[in-house]
Order: structure tokens, then C-alpha cells, then sequence
């Protein structure tokens, strides 16, 4: 189940489903910890004795954001009820404050009495072992905590506050919750609940005929009770609807801060270049964590989940952040970095928000062998976001600080992890972290990070250095030109791997061999990069009405058809994209760009109706497959379509 709407300020991060239920919670850190974990937060309506929950199928809904904001704007109904909604969640840009606003029409002629019911389904720190969910009088409100983890919850009518209330066992024996309770239009009022517990609070409002009233319902978060306390205290003084409409200014003027004009793009691929802006904000942490995606619900197949910061994910996001014009929001991300590095100058498999190494499945031996358990591209592919961003904003006090800790030491290790046979770098995992061995992409990506730590050796005068980095990286070019490019197939195949002891080159076509003109190799428009992405592009294009690009030929990632031939593997928004980002980089004339043009169409009418990326897509019906949202997705589409302005400028002589 992807994630329709999420909001979040950098630390406090929530998401919702397609009927605005909380599903997952993550506070102090994007990405950790999960106080809800998937499971759901249920709304309800009573309305003169019949009750429905949100997730009752006669619910019609229409999920979007408010324009240009994090601000979602929902409209539900239920025509057996004779009751409409407008909903509005959003989280406050600097406090730890979710709010919900439901404007509840009444489209019959009489008076109506309606309750709505807010279940509270909390697992704090991740476990239902210990929690307490309390009723509060002093300020007429219920908290849950654990620890030093707290979280209230209240509400206003204008007029009143929580009308019921109650907490109590649940998933314990036949205990299935209290949210049971509120199907009868009243809660029993228990007042403390400990162990594996939940709440559920309501609200209730007298709608005139044809008329609509609004209520507020809102949840804080901190260390302890008074602080909890403290912040329920501001939203009751500043009033919920002023700090939601604070709230979508905010993130509006954010999203607008600087004049941009778009060339001849749509207003729907506009839009959501924006909400991809927005989006990719949500996932960041403000101690520089970029999490890969929070959807929770991929537990149910994987066991594990998104909520990592894996390094190349992270320098690529940074990079398409940066290139939009956002370099404050990514500067944390690269001194992240640095406190993370290893001593021997790498990056781990991936990192936990914060700070420490994740889980990970790369092995420190293999066949009786010891290795690194790395994807060294990811080591490589920070060093060039760095300079791609030093390239961009000319802030030359950021690449100064992580000079000696990230950039030297990450340049040392790649300049020695060298197989000299080859003069390429020594195997590592895949970017996919499927497969181990020497890939175009990888190489790619050191060649980029070595010439970025040249290039800043020279900045700062460390000219010894600078050419000796400039040296492995050429030879690490040649290596690729020589064992990487295939004359038979006419193209550079995806990597060698070592068979009986030799050398042997997989040339099944793989989408990631972009990097060879992304990350400087050689430019898009050579003869080889051509032929290369061009067999990319005959060879993983799905063969059906949904099209786009899968990640390898005959991906088993949540395969969908056993047809290789029509469907190659799932299209995947971010490889649908490398192609256009190739044809951008390649085009002489504004009408070489239409094909690039229909590629970014083409993501807009395949996001979710909320305006959210999945990871892939079915390629039969174009529904989302596996995470969304994934933060890689929408940073992709934002550096397209940076990359886009910029080229039909550049041919228009508007540049």
C-alpha cells in the first residue's frame, strides 16, 4: 500500500493513506523511529445514529495538495450520509505539531448532529511492550508515552473540545481495540490503558441544514509532558487554522523562492516539479539524513524497509536538490557524510538516520574470499555532488570544512581500491546491490568522484595531490574504454565479472550505464554513448500502453510478466528518466527536446493522483509497485526538468 499524501518539517514526519489515516509516524529523526509502523489510525463519522469509518467503501475521495504546499486537500463523501468533507492536514515547518482541519457539510434540510471519532493506534519506539495511554484533565486532553517519547492529542469544535474519550487494550487476546467502542456513537471514558494500548477521542458538532461547520483535531510531540503540553498550549492560543494557513504560506513562498521560468513546459509538468521540491523535503532530516522512502508497508514482503539513508541515493538527491537551487537544504547531508565515514576513507551499504550503519546484506567474505560489503559508488558519488554543488553556488566555505575528513579521505581510498590488471576499481556491489563485480556505472561514478577531489585539490592550491587524483582517474577512463565497452555489441556492457579466474563481461543491457556521460567519462553525444543508450532505449522500454524503461533486462524486483521480450522488467520512474536526461543532453535544436518533453508528460500521468512517485510501475496497468513515495523518484524528475530549462535556453539563445 504506497503512501498517498506525506508531510513532515525535517524531523517530525507523517504519513497518510488514501483516506487520510496516519499510517506512519516517524519522530525525532525522517525515517526514525515509527510510532504507529503501519498500522491505522481510524476516522469516523456518527451522524443521527449511523456510523461509518473513513475506510467504508461509500467514502468517494479526491486527494491532492493545496497549491504549491505541504498542505493536503482532501474531499470526501458519502451520499447514503448526506455528508461531505473537506480535509486539510498539514505539519507545522519548525515545531513538532500535526494538525488535521475537516470542514463537515451537511447537504440534508434538517439539523444535524454529527461526532467524529479519532482512534489513536501508537507502538512507541517502535514496540507495543510498555506503552500508557492516559486521559489528562488538566487540560482535557489524551496522551500516549513510553519513555522519553510523548504524544497529545486534542481537538476544537470552535466551541468545545474532546467530547468522548477512551483507551484501552488492543491486539491483546480478543482485545481488538477502542476504536470498537466508537461504532456506537459513544466511548466509555476508561482513563489510563498500559501495555499494548490505544485511544480514542471524538468530537461533536450540530451542522445546519445545507450548511457546513469545521473542526480541528491536532497531535503534539516532544521529550516529556510539558513539552507536549507547552506546544498543545500554542496551537490553542494561536488557533489551528491560522497555523495551517501559516503552514501554506510557508512551504509556498519555500517552494517559490526564486524566479524561475520553465521554457515551453506544462502547467501539470510544472506542478509537479514542485510538489517533487516539496516531497523530496519531507524525506530529508534536518541532521542530514536523505531517506531513500518511509512507506512502512513494504515490511509486509521484505522484512526490512526504505527508512535509510543510502549514500549514492543521498548524493544524487543532493545533486538534483542542489541544481534546483536548494543548496542550504543539502549542505547537512554532505557533513553527514563525513562524521559517517569510515577511517579507511569508505562509505557503508547504508546508515540509519542517525547516523549509524544500517542493516545490510553484503558479505564481508564470499566463496572463502574476504571483501569490502560496499557499493563504491556511493563513496564516489558524494565527492561529485560536492563539486557539482561548489560548481552551481560557488560556496567555497562547505567543500573548505570537508576537505580533510570527506573529500581527502574518500579520494585516498578510491585512488588505492584499484585493480591495477584492469586500472579499473576493484569489485564491489551493484547499484542495484544484487550482484558483485566491476560495473560501467560504478567505474563511472569513480572516475566523477576523483575528478571532483582533483578539482577541489586545485581549488586549494594541493596541487601534488590534485594531479595525482587527475592521473587515477584517466587511467580508471582508459580502463573503462578498453575492458567496458563491447566492439561486438557496439555498446559498454554492464560490468565484469571474475569466472575460473578470468575476466568476463556481462552484457546484459542495464539501464545504470547512463553514468558514463552523466558523471563525465565521455560526452552524451559520442558515438559510443549513443549506440548505448540507444540499445537502452529499443532494449528496456516495456512493450505495452504503459511503456517506460525497466532497470535491467529480465528484472525479478516484484516482476510482474514472465514475457522478457514485451516487458524487459517493471518501468521504473528514475531509468525513464536517464534516457530523457540523455536525449536533453544530446539535443542541437528545441525540437530534438520533444522526446524528453513527452518522457516528463509521461511521469506526470503515471504519479499518483496526489502527485506522488512510486518507485516502479505495473507495466500493465501503470499502478505503483513497491515504495512510494521514493525520494529518488522525485528528485530524478526535478534535475529532468532543471536539465530541460537550461538546454531549451541555451537553444532558444534565451540563456
Amino acid at each position: 500500500m504506497p503512501r498517498h499524501l506525506v508531510i513532515g518539517n525535517g524531523k517530525f514526519l507523517i504519513n497518510l493513506d488514501q483516506h487520510t489515516c496516519i499510517r506512519d509516524l516517524y519522530y525525532p529523526y525522517v525515517g526514525q523511529l515509527n510510532h504507529v509502523g503501519g498500522y491505522q489510525c481510524r476516522i469516523g463519522i456518527w451522524v443521527d445514529g449511523a456510523f461509518s469509518w473513513l475506510t467504508d467503501p461509500e467514502w468517494q475521495f479526491q486527494l491532492s495538495y493545496a497549491e504549491d504546499s505541504l498542505i493536503t486537500e482532501v474531499k470526501a463523501s458519502h451520499p447514503h450520509l448526506g455528508i461531505s468533507l473537506l480535509i486539510n492536514d498539514g505539519v507545522h515547518q519548525r515545531e513538532d505539531i500535526y494538525i488535521k482541519r475537516v470542514h463537515i457539510a451537511n447537504n440534508r434540510d434538517t439539523v444535524r448532529e454529527v461526532r467524529v471519532f479519532f482512534n489513536q493506534d501508537l507502538l512507541i519506539n517502535e514496540t507495543e511492550v510498555g506503552d500508557t495511554a492516559a486521559y489528562y484533565p488538566m487540560n482535557h486532553t489524551v496522551f500516549h508515552y513510553k519513555k522519553d517519547r510523548y504524544f497529545m492529542f486534542n481537538g476544537s469544535t470552535g466551541t468545545e473540545g474532546i467530547y468522548q474519550y477512551t483507551s484501552g487494550v488492543k491486539r491483546f487476546y480478543n482485545a481488538e481495540g477502542t476504536w470498537r467502542d466508537a461504532e456506537d456513537g459513544h466511548l466509555m471514558g476508561n482513563a489510563i490503558a498500559q501495555g499494548s494500548v490505544d485511544s480514542t477521542i471524538s468530537f461533536r458538532l450540530f451542522v445546519p441544514p445545507n450548511s457546513a461547520q469545521t473542526m480541528y483535531y491536532w497531535m503534539t510531540a516532544g521529550k516529556n509532558l510539558e513539552e507536549v503540553k507547552k506546544l498543545d498550549q500554542y496551537v490553542r492560543e494561536s488557533h489551528p487554522g491560522k497555523l495551517l494557513d501559516r503552514i501554506k504560506i510557508y512551504w509556498q513562498r519555500w517552494v517559490n523562492k526564486s524566479e524561475r521560468t520553465y521554457a515551453d513546459l506544462s502547467e501539470d509538468v510544472i506542478n509537479l516539479y514542485k510538489k517533487s521540491l516539496l516531497i523530496v523535503r519531507t524525506q530529508t532530516d534536518v541532521n542530514g539524513a536523505i531517506i531513500a522512502a518511509n512507506d512502512s508497508d513494504i515490511m509486509q514482503s521484505n522484512r526490512d524497509h526504505y527508512s535509510y539513508m543510502w549514500p549514492r541515493d543521498g548524493a544524487l538527491i543532493a545533486y538534483a536538490m542542489s541544481m534546483a537551487g536548494y543548496q542550504g537544504m543539502i549542505t547537512p547531508f554532505f557533513h553527514f557524510c563525513a562524521r559517517v565515514i569510515s577511517p579507511e576513507g569508505y562509505l557503508h551499504h547504508k546508515y540509519n538516520p542517525d547516523g549509524t550503519v544500517g542493516s545490510s546484506w553484503h558479505p564481508y567474505i564470499h566463496q572463502g574470499r574476504s571483501q569490502l560489503p560496499i557499493q563504491e559508488d556511493e563513496t564516489a558519488l558524494v565527492l561529485f555532488a560536492l563539486w557539482q554543488d561548489f560548481q552551481k553556488h560557488g560556496n567555497i566555505e562547505l567543500p573548505q570544512s570537508l576537505y580533510r575528513n570527506l573529500v581527502r579521505s574518500a579520494a585516498r581510498f578510491m585512488s588505492s581500491y584499484i585493480e591495477h590488471d584492469l586500472s579499473l576499481p576493484k569489485p564491489s556491489y551493484d547499484l542495484w546491490e544484487e550482484r558483485y563485480g566491476i560495473f560501467t556505472f560504478t567505474a563511472s561514478a569513480v572516475y566523477g568522484g576523483l575528478i571532483a577531489a582533483s578539482n577541489f585539490c586545485n581549488l586549494f592550491g594541493d596541487d601534488e595531490r590534485s594531479n595525482r587524483y587527475r592521473h587515477t582517474a584517466e587511467k580508471i577512463k582508459s580502463g573503462i574504454l578498453k575492458h567496458l565497452w563491447d566492439e561486438e555489441e557496439g555498446r559498454f556492457v554492464r560490468g565484469l565479472y571474475l569466472e575460473d579466474g578470468q575476466w568476463v563481461k556481462d552484457k546484459t543491457l542495464e539501464s545504470s550505464v547512463y553514468g558514463i556521460f552523466e558523471f563525465g567519462v565521455l560526452p552524451a553525444d559520442d558515438p559510443r554513448v549513443v549506440s548505448t543508450m540507444t540499445a537502452n532505449r529499443d532494449g528496456l522500454t516495456a512493450k505495452t500502453e504503459v511503456g517506460g524503461v525497466a532497470r535491467y533486462h529480465h528484472d525479478y524486483y516484484f516482476q510482474r510478466s514472465s514475457d522478457i521480450q514485451k516487458v524487459p522488467g517493471n518501468p521504473w520512474i528514475i531509468c525513464t528518466l536517464w534516457i530523457a536526461e540523455w536525449e536533453i543532453e544530446c539535443a542541437k535544436t528545441t525540437a530534438d527536446l520533444e522526446s524528453p518533453r513527452r518522457t516528463l508528460e509521461w511521469v506526470v500521468r503515471h504519479a499518483m493522483e496526489s502527485g506522488i512517485l512510486p518507485e516502479q510501475l505495473d507495466p500493465f496497468d501503470g499502478s505503483p509497485v513497491s515504495v512510494a513515495p521514493l525520494t529518488w523518484s522525485h528528485a530524478t524528475y526535478v534535475l529532468a526538468v532543471v536539465k530541460y530549462v537550461e538546454k531549451f535556453k541555451k537553444l532558444s539563445g534565451q540563456a
